[in-house]
């Protein structure tokens, strides 16, 4: 694959464009100066931490500097000022690069299109202290992307942070197609998003289940009319599948699996959870698959190539497949995910999915999500508990929300064995999310 800035040019059109919540940059008015200005001269071969607090800065840097830059490491904002040391060291940080004025000076001498197969660098997601380091190139990352021919109207959204893996994904998606990307802003509520994407025109928009969940509990969902919704990042069930066919019954509904170490697998187009078995039987597009000790394991040339630092060897098994460590079980010709490996909750012995127990609570109609955890108990050394938000607690008095918790727990002891019945269910007025639109689950 060419330079990022190469492939943009030769896919961009006039409606190209980076949208962030305050300024917007047109990709012809990038393609006329650049917002390094005499910056530029000085970063060619030299490992970049992309240090900005808006996603707009890291927009246009990554488009510049790619191609140029010996390695970009995309730094989130969130992350702690010791791991970002740690990062910094690791990745071998010679330049760290700050906010960016979004209007473009003239073009310096300095040939954007260097010749250099910049490393990308991204850190992993949900995990404690100093994340991973993950080495990939544009081409693990763009993979098939730039093959996709966009209609003419389509606007590219995401609730991601596009540092993030599934936002990165969503960013080259929009740049190699040549069509305008919406932002969102870790500071702008779910509904000023929503409403500042529908102004903007979005078609095609992505983001984790939860993302989507907070949607349809902000009320603005139904300021989109969009031509295609994707969701990643976590399991995506049928309750909230049927519940987004609902609000866009015009919409493709999809969800993707991926991880940063694997990238893309694949994308279910067909409103059903999970995937077919086919997928694995009956690889496709040069992506292998295969599930080893329940884990879905994956070999392509969109997987990384390695880890930055001592964890190197870590990253693919000898025989190249990647695991990701979510977990599977077949059922009827289909793949379900139960969840992460290492979040099973073990109850006197007994294994419990988190995930399965919300899917059972989040299929009542008053739930918009859930969250099951454990809690020590010296008995068993766990047991399950739940935390649930309703959809509309306002509008009940307190024997209405007894009611109702008597009868979510009737129905897990109905769907679930003994030991996967939350102990204790609390409702609770809204979850916390990571910086990458997941769950805050203990001990992730």
């Amino acid at each position: 694959m060419t330079s990022l800035w190469d492939s943009a040019a030769s896919a961009s059109n006039s409606r190209a464009a980076f949208h962030g919540r305050g300024a917007s940059l047109a990709l012809s008015e990038l393609a006329r100066g650049s917002c390094l200005g005499g910056q530029l001269e000085g970063l060619r071969g030299r490992s970049v931490l992309l240090a900005m607090r808006e996603q707009l800065g890291a927009a246009i840097a990554l488009l510049e500097l790619d191609g140029v830059a010996r390695r970009l490491v995309l730094c989130v904002p969130d992350l702690g000022a010791e791991a970002r040391a740690q990062v910094a060291a690791t990745a071998e940080i010679e330049v760290e690069l700050g906010d960016l004025d979004p209007r473009p000076s003239p073009a310096p001498a300095l040939e954007r299109r260097g010749g250099i197969a910049s490393e990308w660098i991204l850190l992993t997601s949900g995990t404690t202290g100093a994340p991973k380091l993950v080495v990939h190139s544009l081409a693990s990352l763009g993979g098939t992307l730039p093959r996709q021919v966009p209609r003419p109207a389509t606007v590219w959204s995401t609730f991601y942070d596009i540092r993030r893996y599934g936002g990165l994904q969503i960013y080259l998606r929009a740049v190699l197609s040549g069509v305008p990307l919406v932002l969102s802003d870790a500071h702008e509520s779910t509904a000023d998003f929503l409403a500042r994407a529908a102004a903007l025109g979005v078609t095609h928009i992505s983001g984790t289940p939860s993302h989507w969940r907070r949607a349809l509990m902000s009320g603005a969902a139904q300021l989109l009319q969009p031509e295609y919704v994707r969701l990643s990042g976590e399991v995506a069930d049928q309750v909230l599948l049927d519940q987004l066919r609902s609000v866009y019954p015009k919409a493709r509904i999809a969800h993707a699996f991926a991880s940063t170490e694997a990238g893309v697998a694949f994308d279910v187009n067909d409103g059903l959870a999970g995937f077919p078995a086919d997928f694995i039987e009956h690889p496709t597009n040069g992506i292998q698959m295969k599930v080893e000790e329940g884990t879905l394991r994956i070999r392509s040339e969109r997987n990384a190539s390695c880890y930055l630092g001592a964890a190197a060897r870590d990253l693919a098994g000898g025989d190249g497949y990647v695991d990701t460590g979510d977990l599977v079980e077949l059922v009827e010709g289909r793949y379900h995910f139960r969840g992460r490996k290492g979040g099973i909750i073990n109850v006197g012995g007994l294994k419990v999915y988190p995930e399965e127990v919300e899917s059972v609570l989040n299929a009542d109609p008053r739930v918009r999500m859930s969250l099951v955890r454990a809690k020590r108990n010296p008995i068993t050394g766990a047991l399950v508990v739940a935390e649930v938000v309703l959809k509309d607690p306002a509008a009940l008095d307190e024997t209405a929300t007894e009611r109702i918790k008597s009868e979510l727990l009737a129905a897990c002891r109905q769907a679930l064995p003994a030991h996967k019945v939350p102990a204790r269910l609390a409702f609770v007025p809204a979850l916390e999310l990571t910086a990458a639109g997941k769950l805050v689950r203990p001990g992730a």
